[in-house]
């Protein structure tokens, strides 16, 4: 945690570090057990993931489809001190033949601590549609 930080950000930045570093274990203990995840555009991994179970799938998945080259790197987190944070990221990851490198942020909404909804949006929707595919 950073000096001062909002309680809010301290749970973002501690989720975004667990998933980086594939921590799934840990990333579980933050979300709500009916947490949301909402995974923009047309592709195999967008939808509307609801629960803690479809959360780590879709996680699980973004990682084994990536073959270990997923790197999301964390850039900025910020709250607005009533349960809402934002996050910005630079993602980077290989899939057979292609190659995704952009920016994506997530909106997430913070209850009790935890983490109950997660809205994603990314650079190019294209990009991500055509890295993820069908």
């Amino acid at each position: 945690m950073i000096m001062g930080e909002h309680p809010d950000a301290a749970v973002v930045r501690r989720a975004c570090t667990a998933f980086q570093q594939g921590d799934l274990d840990t990333l579980s203990t933050l979300l709500t057990a009916d947490v949301m995840q909402h995974v923009p555009g047309d592709n195999m991994i967008s939808g509307h993931h609801k629960g803690r179970d479809a959360c780590m799938r879709l996680y699980r998945t973004e990682f084994e489809e990536t073959g270990g080259t997923l790197r999301v790197d964390l850039e900025s987190v910020m709250p607005d001190g009533r349960g809402h944070v934002i996050s910005v990221h630079h993602v980077r990851a290989e899939r057979g033949n292609r190659t995704l490198d952009m920016k994506t942020g997530l909106f997430f909404t913070i209850v009790g601590g935890k983490i109950s909804d997660i809205d994603q949006c990314v650079e190019d929707i294209d990009a991500a549609n055509a890295f993820w595919g069908k």
